[in-house]
């Protein structure tokens, strides 16, 4: 299970480009079905999302999660980031690269919808501190449903903005209490099935899963929007330098700014991905329902770059401990389980 979870950390890189790559080629010739079935590939998505963050709360202590409300400053940082920092870049990049008030109004849609359920999934493999990736999720969540008017307001002060309440709440279920329920089960069955010491042999086994279905949600994005990327691919190339340049530019400042305030690597990781993978289905959601389709666009192809510059971070987890001044040995036990 060791050599199982250290492979597919090794490669994490290629498979997703593989599982990219296979998504376009089996989705495009299958649009027709794709789109029939559209219902079926979403919840396809979500239960891939599912997959991804219910093998971490297996190793998660919910009893850790009330230490979080201690954590001051992780969380302030996070929501800095999420509500204040992303919409002022996003609209400085809008400004430079996109002409097209539909791309622009998008793309500024995509920078003030709450973080990725994801988030969570790409903190655990990346052995950060689990407990403030989930509630900062959950905390970001809850402050869109008056950030996302407030700030479209400003952005497009001649539209009426529905946000999605219904949608945002069902998420937070499906992809982060459901999980979190289930994995606090799991873990009380096999602890006392199997006895502590034997549950932490097994603990390789999880973050191993989680990227299995990483993949697979990788996969189902690609396969979902083939047609999109392919027929639309000047589009794509358009919005390559605002999408590819917010998350790098992002990625870059929190890093050193956590650095300089004296964070450990573990929250470094769960702050960095809670503020830059942005929740794109809720933006197409607003987006469709509010606006037009090729308001959409942007949220639709944010994917593409949000996966592989998101995965590269994750590649530097060895170097970014030493940027920290951490080494693997000197952290504390990863995914919660302290």
């Amino acid at each position: 299970m060791k050599a199982l979870q250290e492979h597919l950390n090794k490669w994490l890189l290629l498979y997703v480009l593989l599982a990219m790559g296979l998504g376009l080629l089996v989705g495009y010739p299958n649009a027709a079905w794709t789109t029939k079935n559209a219902s079926v590939v979403k919840n396809l998505t979500t239960l891939a999302v599912f997959f991804i963050i219910y093998p971490m709360m297996i190793n998660l202590k919910l009893e850790a999660l009330l230490k979080v409300g201690k954590n001051i400053k992780g969380l302030l940082l996070t929501v800095v980031f999420n509500f204040v920092w992303a919409p002022l870049i996003g609209w400085i990049l809008a400004k430079v690269f996109l002409t097209d008030p539909s791309l622009s109004l998008g793309f500024l849609l995509v920078m003030v919808v709450p973080c990725s359920s994801m988030s969570i999934g790409y903190t655990g493999l990346a052995e950060g501190n689990l407990e403030l990736a989930t509630v900062a999720v959950a905390l970001s969540f809850v402050l869109a449903i008056v950030a996302v008017p407030l700030w479209m307001a400003v952005f497009a002060a001649n539209y009426r903005v529905p946000v999605p309440i219904h949608d945002m709440l069902m998420s937070i279920l499906e992809v982060l209490i459901a999980p979190m329920i289930f994995g606090y089960l799991t873990r009380l069955l096999l602890t006392r099935w199997l006895g502590e010491k034997k549950f932490l042999q097994l603990r390789p086994l999880f973050p191993s899963l989680s990227l299995l279905a990483m993949y697979g949600i990788v996969f189902m994005i690609f396969f979902a929007k083939a047609t999109m990327v392919v027929n639309k691919w000047q589009t794509v190339l358009l919005l390559l330098a605002p999408n590819g340049l917010f998350i790098a530019i992002t990625l870059i400042v929190m890093t050193w700014v956590n650095r300089h305030l004296k964070l450990s690597y573990r929250d470094n990781m769960a702050i960095v991905f809670a503020s830059t993978g942005k929740n794109n289905g809720t933006a197409i959601a607003i987006a469709t329902t509010a606006f037009s389709p090729l308001v959409a666009i942007p949220a639709a192809t944010m994917p593409i770059f949000q996966i592989l510059l998101l995965v590269s971070y994750l590649k530097m987890a060895g170097w970014l401990r030493g940027y920290f001044g951490e080494r693997r040995a000197e952290m504390a036990p990863v995914q919660g389980s302290s």
